[in-house]
């Protein structure tokens, strides 16, 4: 069975009672973790009991493909279904797991994981074919669906969020739902109760969580190719992808559009909103003075290019972004400080 990103959430929390086993995959590894763990509770109340939740490895089910089925045909100590747990499957594991989707033994549920897998994959194949099987994906939180994660999570800390801090929020995380949250219950120990403001949002997350996105921007368009490689390859090292990094330029080079074909900079910057954080505001304004409308246009546009290539052609997406943002880097004017 296949499963749609817009159903996810809802089945993780409520699996289909047909369904013997699911499949957890995608780019998102914090969101891979959270939903894996939602499923697990589905069926058993605490995941840590030694007697309900088993976990096998790849490497173990490689060697004994019958290791599955035999655990979930295992009955618990004290009564009550089984977890078979497994992560970071491969395709060496496709054969053992393919046996129990075609005659799944015993009564218990079967939970595995993986990374970012092509509609091609056999083990992706293998659960999205299978009667009792479930494959579901887990992709990086989008605007719409990161604002949901946002005001959730404050909401359950007692916290409500104004809109201007819920947009900066959400431009600002969401390349891992595991570390959004932690940035987000960080947020929410800061601002104690009642309202979190856009200052309590800047102040928090502003120079810590979306630091290296931030870096590749004002890296890019200073003219700094070299910072700009390291801020890149720390970015993708952190978990965020080629979309979100080449849209985090993009953003930012609008709104350096904005000042420059403004007539008063001191005052386009000030209308801005979300307003620039304060740390930045300096290096933001010289940039804005340095550029001519026109060039912002022109790099606009090759990043909006980029983007499509990125997701249409089979080019290293990697290396497409890379070398767009290295190109706008070198044609980057010296910016002029203030």
């Amino acid at each position: 069975m296949k499963i749609k990103a817009a159903r996810a959430e809802t089945f993780a929390r409520r699996p289909d009672a047909g369904v013997r086993a699911v499949l957890v995959y995608g780019p998102d590894s914090g969101l891979v973790r959270e939903r894996m763990d939602a499923l697990v509770r589905s069926v058993v109340d605490d995941p840590t009991d030694p007697f309900r939740v088993v976990e096998v490895t790849p490497t173990q089910v490689a060697k004994e493909p019958a290791l599955i089925a035999d655990e979930a045909a295992a009955l618990a100590f004290g009564g009550g279904r089984r977890v078979v747990m497994m992560r970071n499957a491969d395709d060496s594991t496709v054969k053992a797991l393919k046996a129990f989707l075609d005659e799944p033994a015993g009564d218990g549920f079967v939970v595995v994981s993986a990374g970012d897998l092509t509609p091609k994959s056999k083990l992706r194949q293998a659960f999205e074919r299978a009667g009792v099987g479930a494959a579901l994906p887990c992709y990086r939180d989008d605007t719409a669906s990161l604002q949901t994660v946002v005001s959730e999570t404050l909401r359950e800390h007692g916290l409500d969020v104004s809109r201007e801090a819920a947009r900066y929020l959400a431009e600002h995380l969401g390349a891992d739902r595991m570390v959004t949250r932690r940035e987000l219950e960080k947020l929410a120990l800061y601002t104690g109760s009642g309202r979190v403001e856009l200052d309590d949002a800047q102040a928090c997350v502003g120079d810590n969580a979306a630091l290296s996105l931030d870096d590749i921007a004002f890296a890019c368009c200073e003219g700094k190719p070299a910072e700009l490689e390291r801020a890149f390859g720390r970015a993708v090292a952190e978990g965020a992808n080629p979309v979100q990094i080449l849209r985090t330029v993009a953003r930012h080079v609008q709104r350096l559009h904005h000042v420059a074909a403004h007539g008063d900079a001191d005052a386009a910057v000030e209308s801005l909103r979300p307003p620039v954080f304060w740390k930045h505001k300096t290096r933001f304004k010289a940039q804005a003075t340095a550029w001519d409308a026109s060039a912002l246009g022109r790099a606009l546009g090759d990043l909006l290019e980029a983007e499509v290539r990125v997701k249409s052609t089979g080019y290293p997406q990697e290396s497409v972004a890379s070398r767009v943002l290295i190109s706008i880097a070198r044609r980057a004017p010296k910016p002029r400080r203030t």
